[in-house]
């Protein structure tokens, strides 16, 4: 009898990564690790640690660890797959291009998650500028990186910027992919709540709903993605006084992201301090402290001490525990707030001024002197040169 042909490995290898893609698409994250692991190892052996096939899988593995909030993983993956990148520079062809904006974008967007802001723009600059010039201005490449780096945008308050890029991003999806595509719901969502981060909460809920209307009907209720969305969109709700539609929202939410990732994700964390901020303002204030410290001790674990959003439930949980009359609690946390907003986001930002208003009302409530309040907020956010 004839010997059964050996598989080929490169194949299994491809094999295997489509599917840790697909379950990651599911969320099932610790199958998507495995499958990818082994699908690395395989490849490694067959065409070298050098391949950019290689960088593909790295690629894909650390989107399952960014996933899992395993920031510092995903983003020494991605490393790795820059430098295969940079190694093939000479090397022509869509795949390869692609492979170098993925690489860029992922980076990126591990960066973005871990506060640093600065390291991340041009990545995404340089990611767009090869987007365009190797698929065109309205690919979907292009229209990816316009949506993320809107996201980066957002998040240093350039609004206008930002909102310029989202609607670029939307137009090109929409005539790519149709309007009920969920990358459409992503950008969607995106715009609701850059309207949330303006203060302009009546037009952000109706973009808000879209994306929970355009995703729920592709994932259905269950998914991690539309679980996302209904906590956007209760966000919106909740600034407008709509608790009562917006509180099961987020407890509808809270509910799939710990069936989904366990008891500790950043989605969670998220989700707790929109909960605790809306129990707070229901006079719930016992049940309001236990929700921000969950979120408080969720976010320092996975984002570490010095990030930006470990800043603002610092201030949210300040400002419950002055409004407690707890003033000696909530000033150690104001200081450390102020201080790390003034660090990773430096001493013009919005949200170093608005805690910096808290912090010294809080000052004046405790009866300090004027001259002390002035140095105490001057040597914990400098004021803007004017």
């Amino acid at each position: 009898m004839p010997s059964k042909a050996r598989p080929d490995p490169v194949q299994t290898a491809v094999e295997l990564h489509e599917r840790a893609q697909e379950a990651r698409s599911r969320a099932q994250l610790d199958e998507a690790r495995s499958l990818g692991l082994r699908s690395l190892r395989i490849l490694e052996k067959a065409v070298g640690p050098h391949h950019p096939d290689v960088a593909n899988v790295l690629n894909g593995l650390a989107g399952v660890h960014a996933d899992r909030d395993e920031h510092s993983q995903a983003a020494a993956l991605l490393r790795r797959s820059l430098a295969i990148m940079e190694r093939a520079a000479r090397a022509d062809g869509p795949d390869i291009e692609r492979l170098r904006v993925q690489s860029l974008d992922g980076l990126a967007g591990v960066r973005r998650a871990q506060g640093r802001y600065a390291e991340a723009e041009p990545l995404l600059r340089r990611a767009l500028a090869l987007a365009e010039k190797n698929f065109g201005r309205q690919s979907l490449d292009a229209s990816t990186i316009l949506n993320n780096l809107a996201v980066l945008y957002k998040h240093t308050d350039r609004f206008a910027e930002a909102s310029r890029l989202y609607r670029r991003a939307l137009a090109i999806t929409e005539k790519a992919l149709g309007p009920e595509h969920p990358e459409v719901a992503t950008i969607y969502h995106n715009l609701g709540g850059l309207e949330h981060a303006r203060g302009r909460y009546a037009r952000g809920e109706p973009l808000a709903r879209r994306s929970v209307e355009i995703r729920q009907k592709a994932l259905g209720p269950e998914h991690p993605a539309v679980a996302a969305d209904a906590a956007a969109l209760a966000a919106i709700l909740d600034a407008q006084g709509k608790r009562d539609e917006a509180e099961p929202l987020y407890r509808r939410a809270l509910a799939v992201f710990e069936r989904v990732h366990g008891p500790e994700h950043y989605e969670i964390a998220v989700n707790l301090n929109n909960l605790a901020a809306l129990r707070h303002a229901k006079g719930e204030l016992a049940e309001a402290e236990t929700l921000y410290r969950r979120a408080l001790a969720i976010k320092e674990k996975i984002l570490g001490r010095g990030h930006p959003d470990v800043a603002m439930t610092l201030n949210n949980l300040a400002m419950l525990q002055k409004s407690r009359g707890r003033l000696a609690e909530a000033e150690p946390l104001l200081r450390r707030a102020l201080s790390t907003f003034r660090k990773s986001l430096g001493p013009n930002h919005p949200k170093v001024r608005a805690c910096r208003r808290n912090y010294a009302g809080l000052l004046r409530q405790m009866k300090r002197t004027v001259p002390t309040i002035r140095r105490e907020v001057r040597v914990r956010g400098r004021r803007p040169r004017r």
